[in-house]
């Protein structure tokens, strides 16, 4: 039994190859994708819970406005560190 892809007739061990690469790139692009969700999420933990415990435990009162939110939630640590610095020079998000 023959299968043809782009008009080309596939059969045994060419059938076998083809599918082993559809297999291989499938698993490389959903391990990129898991790989890159999972760095957003955890990003995104790590950040609103310093800005928690930054508005709890340091005494800053950063508002959780939209730019804050979005910040966070893209950045991270990196965003929480960015308003708090621009908190200390008045500047309010």
């Amino acid at each position: 039994m023959a299968i043809t892809i782009f008009g080309t007739a596939l059969s045994g061990i060419w059938l076998l190859l083809a599918a082993a690469l559809a297999i291989f790139i499938v698993w490389k692009a959903g391990k990129l994708v898991f790989k890159i969700i999972f760095g957003v999420i955890s990003n995104t933990i790590l950040g609103f819970v310093t800005l928690f415990l930054a508005n709890v435990f340091f005494g800053i009162t950063i508002p959780f406005s939209t730019p804050v939110i979005i910040s966070t939630a893209i950045f991270g640590l990196g965003g929480v560190g960015t308003i708090i610095i621009l908190q200390f020079f008045g500047i309010v998000v």
